[in-house]
């Protein structure tokens, strides 16, 4: 599929002691729901701080909007929500609203009031006294309440709970069809399960490296659940990825191109969740050395 892209990330590395992010070429495709998956300590926040501009010590390029911006326009073009969080403790709610709107042109105090409604998020609560779960609603309430053409969500589901978390899908859906293929949104998750439903295009890593990427229903082609019987399991381990054994036989993922290595055995064949090939992929990679 040929497309635009959002961001464009050309050799960026960032070493730390005993890490190392190294991406040697990375697109993210405009218009869509892009997950980046991994594992904890994969080097998902890091690389989505870069993209953010929060952290400025690595090597590297980066392209926003295919260069068609300028900083001050990109800056006011991108929503970001940290896992960790950046609002001040001392902060309420009101005044999250209020330092919003002074830094940035397309706040709408009247859309972001509306949010936390919506997600009973207290108004006078100061920020320092909130849950994980409610820091994060009130960090995605400031960020739908822009004006934007690109969010950046580093583990917006994690803290949520699960109705939190379908609402969090619908809202990322609504915001991509109100853009026309303008807006885009690149979310990372060490859990793809709950956000499956909304992502268009994946990116899998591990050990600080990007090891699959692809639409997702292009992936699905890619890859095939295969389960067979436990006489076959010696022969069956040495393709499949993922492989686990249970009382019934075995399970794990082939790639397409390699189903022919299983002529002869008795096998069941299923298209994969992205779930199921995220964990497959990422158990491929995460044996190897880094």
């Amino acid at each position: 599929m040929n497309t635009e892209n959002v961001l464009c990330l050309e050799d960026v590395k960032k070493k730390f002691k005993g890490f190392q992010l190294d991406v040697p070429s990375l697109s993210i495709p405009k218009g869509f729901a892009t997950a980046l998956i991994g594992e904890n300590g994969a080097g998902k926040s890091t690389l989505m701080n870069i993209l953010a501009g929060t952290r400025l010590d690595y090597k590297g390029k980066v392209t926003y909007f295919e260069g068609d911006m300028v900083e001050k326009d990109i800056r006011e073009s991108i929503g970001y929500t940290s896992a960790t969080g950046y609002f001040m403790p001392q902060w309420t709610t009101d005044a999250v609203g209020e330092v919003s709107e002074l830094l940035f042109d397309g706040f709408c105090k009247d859309k972001f009031k509306q949010l936390c409604e919506d997600m009973d998020i207290s108004w006078e609560k100061a920020v320092g006294k909130m849950s994980d779960g409610m820091r994060m609603k009130t960090a995605l309430a400031a960020v739908f309440a822009r004006e934007t053409k690109c969010l950046l969500l580093d583990e917006p589901a994690s803290p949520l709970d699960p109705l939190m978390r379908d609402k969090l899908c619908s809202m990322i859906r609504e915001y991509l069809d109100e853009g026309n293929g303008e807006k885009s949104v690149f979310f990372s998750t060490h859990n793809i399960a709950d956000m499956e439903n909304v992502t268009d295009y994946c990116v899998i890593m591990e050990k600080g490296r990007v090891v699959e990427q692809g639409f997702v229903e292009e992936l699905k082609e890619k890859y095939v659940v295969v389960k067979g019987e436990t006489e076959d399991a010696a022969k069956a381990e040495k393709i499949l990825i993922g492989f686990r054994t249970n009382s019934y036989g075995y399970e794990g993922l082939c790639k397409a191109e390699d189903l022919d290595k299983l002529a002869g055995l008795d096998i069941a064949m299923e298209t994969p969740t992205l779930s199921q090939i995220s964990v497959g992929v990422m158990q491929q990679y995460s044996t190897l050395k880094a």
